[in-house]
């Protein structure tokens, strides 16, 4: 093709995918059966089903190939930032053996594979104690992260299956608790409802389409949350309330001995998160590294997500006999963990190229950068761990 000087040509972008039609169609025979679902129950079904929801198919999900871009896959300079505030918590914890790190949300194990790379080149004795534990809900996953693990030379790191046993450790969970079923409300004449999904029948040839229905909430759970945070939405405001969050930390109080929680997300406390300035929620969809607010499109190839509620994490936390020890962004936490030094080694090493440096800089940038994804929150809960914290990686504040 002849390029007119001046101007440059620029690539189609990849066309979105087309949702699953099976999937689809269980969703729409769950409806006729029984009457509208609830957003929790669809959005377990459009992520989770066990064999067509979108987490559970071995299409990639994260990375450039993918349909969002997390830390970990941007670049392993975010995983070894990580390593170094485990090595931390394991010394806080007079160095057990073993020192078990639970990982919710694992994936292929990029995350994991930064962490135990960056103890390995840090020389940390924790990677002798170390066992690693993936909690991942697809057995061809799990697979392939079994696969990449041992290819890297960690296999005997590696827990397939986390024990029933109660552990000492870190329970990590990174971009995680964001894609936790949902339910939906609305302030309509000073009364809460729900936003339930129904199914509305075209004519016989076109079929039908996923449409909200209102009605009475599901369960008085949704304004009892809000109401002991104290929250009051305005008319017409739309918000999501997570009741799986309570669910997943008792889980995890239920199984921490002694150690750490450790939630790097974005969210927001209640007062923020709830806002009038916040009327139609935080729901939002990505696919191909593309944003949308249509839940009911692609169902089963799109990812569906909501910013954490860190007052409800925080106060399940306290229910589970967590102690919240910090809250900070992710550009305090990584360059309090040391980020800034791990960029100037890479930078004076000899085997580093520019284009390699450059695409290093670049990630480091996005991940910091409060514009992006620097304002991600971290949270850090503990059990039987010092009185501090014992972790001085978190005491970094920016100013203002």
């Amino acid at each position: 093709m002849e390029i007119t000087p001046g101007f440059r040509r620029v690539e189609p972008r990849e066309p979105l995918p087309e949702g699953d039609e099976v999937l689809l169609g269980r969703i729409r025979d769950e409806i006729v059966s029984t009457g509208p679902m609830t957003f929790a129950r669809f959005m377990e079904l459009a992520l989770y089903e066990p064999e067509r929801g979108y987490y559970r198919t071995t299409q990639v999900r994260a990375g450039r190939a993918g349909d969002f871009l997390t830390a970990p896959e941007a670049h392993p300079i975010f995983g070894h930032a990580v390593a170094r505030v485990m090595d931390e918590m394991w010394r806080s914890l007079d160095r057990p053996d073993p020192f078990t790190l639970r990982e919710f949300g694992s994936g292929s194990g990029t995350l994991a594979l930064a962490i135990m790379s960056g103890l390995r080149a840090d020389a940390s004795d924790l990677l002798d104690a170390l066992r690693y534990q993936p909690v991942e809900i697809g057995d061809a996953r799990r697979a392939e992260l079994g696969e990449r693990v041992a290819a890297a030379g960690f296999g005997d790191r590696l827990e397939a299956r986390p024990s029933s046993e109660r552990i000492v450790g870190c329970v990590l969970a990174n971009e995680f608790l964001d894609a936790l079923p949902v339910h939906r409300v609305v302030q309509h004449d000073a009364t809460l409802l729900e936003i339930y999904v129904g199914w509305e029948a075209d004519d016989p040839e076109a079929g039908g389409h996923l449409v909200d229905v209102v009605r009475s909430p599901s369960t008085p759970a949704l304004a009892e949350r809000l109401a002991n945070e104290g929250i009051s939405l305005v008319e017409g405001q739309r918000a999501e309330i997570c009741l799986a969050l309570d669910a997943w930390v008792a889980e995890v109080g239920r199984a921490l001995e002694r150690g750490y929680v450790l939630v790097i997300d974005y969210g927001h406390p209640a007062a923020a998160l709830y806002g009038p300035d916040r009327l139609d929620g935080t729901l939002r969809t990505y696919v191909r590294h593309r944003a949308g607010d249509d839940p009911y499109l692609r169902v089963g190839r799109q990812d569906l997500t909501a910013h954490v509620d860190l007052t409800a994490l925080s106060n399940a936390g306290a229910l589970a006999g967590l102690v919240t020890l910090a809250v900070t962004t992710q550009a305090e936490f990584l360059v309090g963990a040391g980020a800034e030094s791990l960029l100037a080694a890479i930078r004076a090493d000899p085997a580093t190229t520019l284009p390699d440096y450059l695409e290093l800089r670049a990630a480091l940038w996005r991940m910091l950068d409060p514009g992006v994804t620097g304002r991600f929150r971290v949270v850090v809960l503990g059990r039987d761990v010092p009185p501090d914290g014992g972790l001085a990686s978190l005491a970094f504040r920016l100013e203002g």
